[in-house]
């Protein structure tokens, strides 16, 4: 079955989709601030909050190159925003405090190996380490639920970790993501969300979302997602450059609201409700006398027609299988006909 369960969550197509306040390094590297981030989320029922791990010699080499979201290395920005171990081991003990879940992206082996002695219950695997095989087989080999980011890759690269996953049997989700920051809504492509349900039927889905509002994410519940992940911060004003793109506390807890209740409208069919009945009552129109008719009468145009309210015995839709029959009594004007006054 395309589920999983992390924690006592359920996660998965018959499940409400689990929203991801992804703190990230929105921190700058501030413990306090990504305690206020946790308490905010908490205030408005996020389930999750998700943080990023660097071990920045594991991670990379030292290099000059710029984020396209950003005016400084990626070197500097990571060595500045790193939290220690000890900070995240807090951190996780103060989010499963507040009752929530808390996840965090490893960016290198090592990453990986600090999460697990911390005793994580899933991983979440960034876009860019999408196509890092041999980091997605480390992280793999833990049987653990993995929500893997799919942005910068297509369907071949996509396979090859799904193939991995699959070889160890770890629960996995893809969410479908466009790595734009931020993304503008006709590079989106929730249509993705179709190939990979196709391509991956036992994956759960999710979206990964770099837009500016919470637009995509409702639509992506429409289409299968059962989890949204947005960056997310306290504060608009702060520094940092996933700022710009992060909703604050308002945002996510209309992404919550909104989403459950996108998911609580799925599915059903065309039948008729009982709790539309009060409304049919009303609503409905009834074949009645628009004359008073005598015995024996032929029934006509001139005579009978369409009225509400609901209750009468003949709905409108047998009118016209009435016209040419005779009455069997007399009918009183704006009287309800019934099958005992009709001859047939």
């Amino acid at each position: 079955m395309n589920e999983f369960i992390i924690g006592d969550r359920k996660i998965g197509l018959s499940h409400p989709p689990f929203v991801i306040a992804e703190i990230g390094i929105n921190h700058e590297g501030s413990f306090e601030k990504a305690i206020q981030m946790i308490d905010d989320a908490a205030a408005v029922g996020c389930e999750c909050v998700k943080f990023q791990t660097h071990v920045v010699n594991d991670e990379m080499i030292p290099n000059n190159v710029i984020p396209g979201n950003a005016k400084e290395s990626i070197w500097d920005i990571m060595s500045r925003c790193a939290l220690t171990k000890e900070e995240e081991r807090e951190l996780k003990q103060y989010t499963e405090a507040k009752g929530m879940l808390f996840l965090s992206t490893p960016f290198s082996r090592a990453a990986a190996v600090q999460l697990e002695e911390l005793g994580v219950l899933a991983y979440k695997i960034g876009s860019g380490e999408c196509n890092n095989y041999p980091l997605v087989e480390h992280i793999a080999r833990y049987r653990k639920p993995v929500i893997l980011s799919t942005g910068m890759n297509n369907l071949d690269s996509i396979r090859k970790s799904v193939a991995i996953l699959r070889k160890y049997n770890t629960p996995f989700a893809l969410m479908h993501c466009t790595s734009i920051y931020p993304t503008p809504y006709d590079k989106v492509r929730l249509g993705a969300l179709e190939e990979l349900a196709q391509e991956f039927p036992d994956a759960v889905l999710g979206l990964s979302d770099h837009s500016l509002s919470n637009y995509p994410g409702f639509g992506a519940v429409a289409l299968g997602a059962r989890i949204l992940e947005r960056h997310f911060t306290s504060d608009k004003s702060w520094p940092g450059p996933d700022i710009p793109i992060s909703m604050n506390p308002t945002e996510l807890k209309e992404l919550i609201e909104g989403s459950k209740a996108i998911f609580q409208a799925l599915g059903g069919g065309k039948t008729i409700l009982k709790e539309e009945q009060p409304t049919i009552d009303f609503a409905y129109a009834c074949v009645v006398a628009i004359r008073d008719i005598e015995a024996g009468e032929e029934l006509s145009m001139e005579n009978i027609w369409v009225k509400r309210p609901g209750t009468g015995e003949i709905k409108a839709e047998h009118f016209n299988g009435l016209l040419g029959k005779k009455a069997l009594s007399p009918i009183k004007r704006d009287e309800q006909l019934r099958w005992e006054n009709i001859d047939e």
